[in-house]
């Protein structure tokens, strides 16, 4: 089974499923190379108008897989740092895909799920979710999506929530900008029917130059940021604090840090 479903509808709509529910669609190997792939293909493709991110079951998008960042700690340095670049490619695609990406946000996400949202052009969440950059938690930090969180938060946003590991509600998620807004379940489609529609009046070429435009103006993160980036996951990777973080994690117990 596919870890990213993908359909087009006649509109032109492209619709990227996350499609690992049985474990809250963690990111691991698999769903990274797929979405990397689909985000080139639908960035050339001229029938593809707009793009919607959205994970199948109850939530959105749990970070990256445990089991897939324990293999990354127990690799070589290789093979550590290419998974990482992986990562960061993956992120680079979606960030660059010349096609608006709007974020499907159906229920929780932390880590990696909050760098998903915030390479979206738009996201909209239901008011019941759960958000979180939870890897320090885990002796980890959240590198890779850093550069992406902190343009979508800015730097001052970003300092109350990205080295806490605390969790925080969907009105939260709007103040810090992760979210455009948020809605009840049941109006969750009609939102997101509200965000594409625009878009299919807009001229294609138009709609990617003007993307280009925000980027450059932006200050999209460079090879030298996002090779930082990989250097900083690779580390925390190869640390005491990782190894004990996800180890208690897998013995279902609480690290050594944790008060209480």
């Amino acid at each position: 089974m596919a870890s990213v479903e993908l359909n087009v509808d006649d509109r032109g709509v492209a619709w990227l499923r996350l499609n690992r529910p049985e474990v809250h669609n963690a990111i691991d190997a698999a769903m990274i190379a797929e979405l990397t792939l689909m985000a080139g293909r639908l960035g050339r493709d001229p029938a593809v108008r707009v793009v919607v991110l959205t994970g199948e079951g109850p939530s959105f998008c749990a970070g990256g897989d445990l089991g897939w960042m324990k293999a990354q700690m127990q690799a070589d340095a290789e093979t550590r740092a290419r998974e990482a670049r992986a990562l960061a490619e993956m992120l680079g695609a979606l960030d660059a895909m010349p096609k608006p990406l709007i974020g499907r946000v159906q229920g929780q996400a932390f880590g990696g799920g909050i760098g998903l949202m915030s390479v979206c052009d738009v996201a909209v969440g239901v008011e019941t979710a759960k958000f979180g950059l939870t890897e320090v938690r885990l002796g980890l930090i959240p590198a890779t999506i850093g550069p992406y969180v902190v343009a979508r938060m800015g730097a001052a946003k970003a300092r109350r929530v990205f080295f806490s590991g605390r969790r925080f509600d969907a009105e939260e998620a709007v103040t810090l900008d992760l979210l455009a807004r948020v809605v009840p379940e049941a109006e969750l489609d009609a939102a997101i029917e509200a965000e594409i529609k625009p878009y299919l009046s807009a001229a294609p070429g138009a709609v990617a130059a003007g993307k280009a435009l925000v980027a450059e103006l932006g200050g999209a993160p460079g090879e030298a940021q996002v090779s930082a980036t990989i250097d900083a996951l690779v580390a925390r990777w190869e640390s005491d604090e990782a190894a004990e973080g996800i180890g208690a994690f897998f013995d279902k117990r609480k690290p050594r840090w944790t008060d209480g």
